[in-house]
């Protein structure tokens, strides 16, 4: 299949119109897999790097929320994650990362901190290797992958946001340990906290509680498994006050990465209560708090950046048992084609939707 053409649209500058290029094909190596992408959504993180407020590669092909389906396989075959053969027209969704499944740091528990890393749609485009992101037709999935099918009864507009949000959050239960008898709260009512309260709620938590500085977005939180919402601008002290009645709160999941949320968030914790950070991906100043108070507390704090793949396929089982109980598929609010990727961006930007839809074709 050498001989076709996909189309990417490339970020070449912070702010800066995308650029349509044309590419061939490219020849599988052993292991490879190509995708035709049929549905995208405009991450968060994709808005940090196209408007400056983190730092990335550039030239490159963003996107990383993305599913597809198999039109080539290289010789010999590829497995996905549950060791079943990839099957032409498989529709899929895959880890947002590739990496050595036999490196050092994979064996240690950490394969998203692998040092050969390959994560989709950050790198930089290299002479002919363009097709390593979602906002394009198609893309080149490398050796190392981790490759899930799409259940049939999830959408496509929720099952895009699989393999980040949803897979992300997975990860964050995962270090909270068990929920059963425990109060969780979530800081943060964006994709990532709507996603942390539903599968709270899944993983058994007793009660959970959304928080965040737009009271919309808490009120939406109630129809993903939210039971109370909270408002941010709550001192320490009203908090405290309103949660007594429900006995306190044992686990906090911030993914809003405000310095001052997560130092709320540790002081409001019952004893022996665990917080799990996930939205400080950028530069921010230092926490303030006690060390004192967290030994005699004895208070736990876990970050997460992206996950494990065993998480993804969690995220995928927790998405297919519940989709007819939570309303995913209303979060992606519209659609643009590829070819107005810019428009795309503005409506993402300003218009404050959780998801924003691109369709390749």
């Amino acid at each position: 299949m050498c001989n076709q053409e996909a189309l990417a649209m490339v970020f070449q500058e912070i702010e800066k119109p995308f650029h349509a290029q044309t590419v061939k094909f490219p020849e599988l190596k052993q292991g490879e897999v190509l995708i035709q992408i049929t549905y995208a959504t405009i991450c968060t993180s994709d808005l940090h790097t196209y408007y400056g407020r983190r730092k990335s590669h550039a030239p490159s092909v963003l996107g990383h929320e993305v599913i597809g389906k198999v039109v080539d396989i290289a010789q010999g075959g590829v497995r996905d994650y549950t060791g079943e053969q990839l099957q032409l027209n498989d529709l899929v969704t895959w880890s947002v990362y590739a990496h050595d499944h036999d490196g050092k740091m994979a064996q240690k528990g950490f394969p998203q901190k692998s040092e050969d890393l390959f994560k989709y749609g950050h790198e930089e485009i290299k002479g002919k290797d363009v097709l390593s992101g979602g906002f394009a037709s198609h893309c080149h999935l490398r050796a190392g992958t981790d490759i899930f099918r799409i259940p049939e009864n999830v959408s496509h507009k929720e099952a895009t946001p699989l393999n980040c949000t949803h897979a992300t959050i997975a990860g964050a239960i995962r270090l909270a340990g068990d929920l059963h008898h425990k109060n969780v709260l979530v800081i943060g009512a964006g994709m990532l906290g709507i996603s942390a309260c539903a599968m709270s709620k899944y993983a058994g938590a007793k009660q959970v509680f959304s928080m965040d500085i737009h009271t919309d977005r808490v009120e939406n939180t109630f129809q993903f498994g939210s039971d109370h919402g909270l408002d941010a601008h709550f001192s320490k002290d009203e908090i405290l006050h309103h949660m007594k009645t429900y006995g306190g709160i044992d686990v906090v999941i911030d993914t809003s990465g405000s310095a001052e949320a997560m130092e709320k968030g540790l002081s409001i914790l019952n004893i022996g209560g665990i917080s799990i950070w996930v939205g400080a991906v950028y530069t921010q100043r230092n926490l303030s708090f006690s060390a004192e108070y967290i030994v005699r507390n004895l208070l736990s704090i876990k970050g997460l950046h992206n996950y494990k793949p065993e998480d993804l396929a969690y995220a995928i089982q927790f998405l297919s048992e519940t989709n007819k109980k939570y309303p995913f598929e209303f979060l992606v609010s519209k659609d643009f084609p590829l070819t107005q990727l810019d428009k795309a961006f503005e409506s993402a930007k300003s218009e404050g939707n959780y998801r924003v839809g691109i369709k390749p074709m």
